[in-house]
C-alpha cells in the first residue's frame, strides 16, 4: 500500500509539475501574480542570501588560508575559492537559502489557501488553480534564483578576497587575476544551469506539498516541513548528478 501511495504521489507531482511548465507558454497569462511572486522571491531574499554567501567566502578563503600558508601555496587561494563558488557553492547555497526562505512561504501559503478552501472557489469561478497558483510560482523562482545566484557568487568571491588579502596578506592582483582565469565558459556554463534546474525543483515541491496539505494546522506544518526536507534533498541529489553530467560532457576527466 505504501508503495502504491508513493507511485500516485510522484504521478501527481510529475503532472502539477509538467501542468505548471506548460501554463508557462498557455494563455492566458497572469502578469501581476508572476511580477508579485518575483518580488517576493527576489527582492525579499536579496538581503539574506548577501549575508550567507558573504561568510560562505570568507570562511572558505579563511580555511585556504591557514592550509595553503603552510605549503607555501597561498597564490592558490584565488582558484580554488574561486572554482568552488562558481561551481558549486554558489548556485547549491543560494539554493538552501532559497527554499528556506521561499519554498516554505510557497507551502504555507498554499496549503493555508487549500485549508481555508480558497483553492477551490478559484475552480468554482472557472480560474485553473494550477496556471493561477502554481505557474506564477514556478516562473519567480526561475527568474529569480539565477540572479540571486550570480549576486551570491560575486558576493562570495568579494567576501574570500577581504579574507586573502587582508588576512592571509596576498596579493589582490594575484587574487583577481585566479579568478579572471577560472571564468572559462565550462565553469561558467557549470554553475549557470544549475540555478534552474533547482528553480523548478523547490518551486514545484512546495507547491505540491502545499497544495496537498490536509488535516488542520498539523497537516500544515506536516506539509511544510515536508516541502522543505524534500526540496534540500534533491538539491543535493540534483546538484551531484547534474556535477557528474557536466563534467562528463565538458570533457573533464574523473
Amino acid at each position: 500500500m505504501k508503495i502504491k501511495e508513493l507511485v500516485n504521489d510522484l504521478q501527481d507531482y510529475y503532472l502539477l509539475t509538467l501542468h505548471g511548465l506548460r501554463g508557462i507558454v498557455a494563455r492566458p497569462f497572469y502578469f501581476k501574480d508572476a511580477v508579485f511572486q518575483m518580488d517576493y522571491a527576489g527582492a525579499g531574499s536579496l538581503l539574506i542570501v548577501f549575508i550567507v554567501d558573504l561568510f560562505v567566502g570568507m570562511a572558505l578563503s579563511l580555511q585556504l588560508s591557514a592550509e595553503l600558508s603552510s605549503l607555501g601555496m597561498k597564490m592558490y587561494i584565488g582558484m580554488i575559492v574561486g572554482i568552488s563558488v562558481v561551481r558549486e557553492l554558489g548556485p547549491v547555497v543560494t539554493a538552501l537559502v532559497f527554499t528556506g526562505r521561499v519554498g516554505a512561504g510557497m507551502a504555507s501559503e498554499l496549503g493555508s489557501m487549500v485549508l481555508g478552501h480558497q483553492v477551490d472557489m478559484i475552480r468554482v469561478f472557472g480560474f485553473d488553480p494550477v496556471k493561477k497558483l502554481v505557474t506564477p510560482r514556478i516562473i519567480g523562482s526561475l527568474v529569480m534564483l539565477p540572479v540571486l545566484t550570480v549576486i551570491g557568487v560575486a558576493v562570495s568571491l568579494v567576501g574570500g578576497y577581504y579574507i586573502a588579502v587582508f588576512v592571509g596578506h596576498q596579493s589582490g592582483t594575484v587574487y583577481w587575476t585566479s579568478i579572471r582565469n577560472i571564468l572559462t565558459l565550462e565553469n561558467v556554463l557549470a554553475g549557470a544551469i544549475k540555478p534552474f534546474i533547482f528553480g523548478v525543483l523547490i518551486s514545484s515541491i512546495c507547491c505540491y506539498m502545499g497544495l496537498s496539505t490536509k488535516g488542520g494546522a498539523i497537516g500544515l506544518r506536516r506539509s511544510t516541513t515536508m516541502a522543505v526536507v524534500l526540496s534540500i534533498v534533491m538539491i543535493i541529489i540534483s546538484d551531484f548528478l547534474l556535477t557528474r553530467v557536466l563534467l562528463y560532457l565538458l570533457g573533464f576527466s574523473v
